[in-house]
């Protein structure tokens, strides 16, 4: 039972924050793609808010990573609420910061200068994914 926890644990982490990761930069790349329509020649900035939800997804396979080597028969349920931990936070984290991100877009096609407010209100959400991955770190 510990080692099917561990696994668990483990396909959690990596998914979850897989997931969300693809969730949010979908939801700025959807913004980027209507704003192209409107200010073509912006699309830089659009690609580059529309990637920074992709990097949860990152600190979802680090966390993966450290955990792999871990001895699943007597730390199963531990990494399963490990993985579990990490992977709603990364999730939560880039959904919310690709609804950020498509905000900034969204403004930046109307002609407003925001990209750089919007990557420093984008980088608050990461970093509850970040705590999370150092939390998993330090366990």
């Amino acid at each position: 039972m510990n080692e099917i926890l561990g696994y668990l644990g483990l396909g959690l982490m990596l998914g979850l924050a897989g997931i969300g990761s693809s969730i949010g930069t979908t939801i700025a790349g959807n913004a980027a793609e209507g704003a192209l329509k409107k200010n073509p020649e912006k699309g830089s900035s659009y690609m580059i808010l529309s990637a920074l939800p992709a990097t949860q997804g990152l600190y979802g396979f680090v966390a993966f990573l450290m955990w792999m080597g871990k001895d699943f028969a007597t730390q199963g349920p531990m990494l399963f609420g490990v993985g579990l931990a990490v992977g709603i936070v990364c999730l939560m984290s880039a959904i919310r910061q690709g609804q950020v991100c498509a905000n900034g877009i969204v403004g930046i096609s109307q002609g407003h200068d925001v990209q750089t407010n919007t990557m420093i209100y984008a980088a608050l959400p990461e970093f509850y994914a970040i705590l999370a991955l150092v939390a998993a770190l330090m366990i």
